[in-house]
């Protein structure tokens, strides 16, 4: 039972935004599996509505991913005391706010508000996954965790290139993050997306554990000219959200290598 739900797992992880669509060949190849069992693996998955069988006979995810992706959107609550900051942060300054938490090397995005055009270089909707390594979110998250625990983690994901700020090497991504950690706040100057700069700051349980973050995303010309109001409005709402007392907000926390 352990190894059949870790090949689901391996086949699930192989569609992205990148690459929507496997055909059974392709998978076989891909997890090092007999063409037959990535067959039977894909049939069972869309039998459940976890996969969808296109018309020439290719896989795609299915709806039943995006209804249990729902549901834990709509069940988290640091997710719903949270939005009504993000809402009041969102009008006030006009830009987009996102929350995240983060899952291995990933930032998992549960909420963006609202969807202007200036952010849609580098979209983060309600449940996309993002590298943590080139965003303010991900870092401040990243900043957090167990260096020991979370190098392993970031060698083995790769510290792809977004562009030509993206940091790459990671020594100096260890030291990017020791100086976040240090101020408590984290910026992403054009690291994801030429043109768009962030600054996040980190959400705390009642344990003073970082379960989430939350940012502003600014294109650059509205950034520089406001960085210093921008930090200190994204450090005042990640304060009042971690004060909530909302019981919930332990269960977010995604310790690397578990999640």
């Amino acid at each position: 039972m352990i190894q059949t739900v870790g090949k689901v797992a391996r086949v699930l992880d192989l569609f992205s935004v990148e690459r929507p669509e496997w055909g059974v060949s392709e998978l076989s190849r891909e997890l090092g599996i007999p063409k037959s069992t990535a067959h039977d693996l894909a049939r069972s998955l869309a039998e459940q509505r976890f996969l969808c069988r296109t018309d020439n006979g290719r896989y795609q995810l299915g709806w039943r991913l995006f209804e249990l992706s729902q549901t834990l959107l709509d069940t988290t609550h640091i997710r719903i005391e949270a939005r009504y900051v993000l809402e009041e942060l969102a009008q006030r300054w006009g830009e987009t706010t996102h929350l995240a938490t983060l899952d291995r090397a990933q930032a998992v995005y549960m909420e963006k508000l609202p969807r202007v055009a200036d952010a849609r270089k580098f979209p983060s909707p309600k449940g996309a996954r993002r590298p943590a390594h080139c965003s303010g979110v991900g870092k401040v998250l990243l900043a957090n965790r167990k260096w020991e625990r979370l190098a392993p983690l970031l060698e083995a994901a790769g510290l792809r290139s977004f562009t030509p700020n993206t940091i790459t090497d990671i020594g100096e991504l260890a030291e990017e993050l020791k100086a976040i950690r240090k101020r408590g706040y984290a910026y992403d100057n054009e690291e994801a997306s030429i043109g768009l700069c962030c600054v996040a700051a980190p959400i705390y349980d009642r344990q003073a554990r970082v379960v989430a973050a939350v940012s502003l995303c600014v294109p650059k010309n509205r950034f520089e000219n406001g960085k210093k109001s921008y930090t200190a409005a994204i450090v005042e709402a990640a304060n009042l959200i971690s004060k909530v007392p909302t019981h919930g907000m332990g269960a977010l926390h995604f310790y690397p290598g578990k999640g």
